[in-house]
């Protein structure tokens, strides 16, 4: 993606999806309606944006298509409203990004070892989570936080984060939502930007 792609950025962490273990659309006739979930739309706009596209209800869309209709197996996410309701509060719960800042580990130009945020992390959730980045740039060695994952049993209980089928997304998909070039963190120096600049 291009610098240009993104409309005004939020500077903290935001959600991507709450998803199952399945990685394919489960239920390709229940259709994403916007109106089950217009009570939630101003939590969905802060903390569950799309910053990549200009129709803000494609991401939304994409992810109850995908993992939404997966998840409504269980009877605490049978409905578009009770996912996206869920995740919102999951989110509240961790809040990641105050944590963040009393761990010390705050966004700008310091360098990290990535040991030592998964340390931190860790000694707050009691769960150690899965950290994404972006790899360096030619000629440079500090990789780029992207993504931090949190994983949960079914009963919403934060467990260790462990390789799953739901990492592997389709080329697709991937290119859709920015999220080609993110890989499993090397446990070496980690740039936690205030934000990404990134050039074509």
């Amino acid at each position: 993606m291009s610098e240009n792609d993104c409309d005004s950025p939020p500077m903290y962490w935001t959600i991507h999806g709450l998803w199952t273990d399945k990685a394919e659309d489960c239920n390709k006739t229940w259709h994403f309606n916007l109106t089950e979930i217009k009570d939630l739309l101003v939590g969905m706009r802060q903390y569950w944006p799309d910053v990549l596209h200009t129709n803000r209800t494609k991401f939304w869309k994409h992810e109850w298509d995908k993992h939404g209709t997966c998840a409504a197996t269980l009877e605490s996410l049978n409905s578009q409203k009770k996912y996206f309701s869920k995740a919102l509060e999951l989110y509240g719960k961790l809040d990641l990004n105050s944590y963040l800042l009393k761990l010390g580990i705050k966004p700008g130009d310091t360098y990290y070892q990535l040991g030592a945020i998964k340390e931190a992390l860790t000694s707050v959730y009691n769960v150690t989570p899965k950290i994404q980045c972006l790899s360096p740039e030619k000629g440079e060695e500090v990789q780029t936080i992207g993504q931090i994952k949190f994983c949960f049993t079914k009963d919403f209980t934060l467990r260790n984060c462990t390789e799953s089928k739901v990492d592997s997304y389709s080329a697709h998909e991937n290119m859709l939502f920015g999220t080609e070039d993110l890989s499993i963190c090397n446990d070496t120096l980690t740039n936690y930007p205030s934000h990404v600049q990134l050039y074509e």
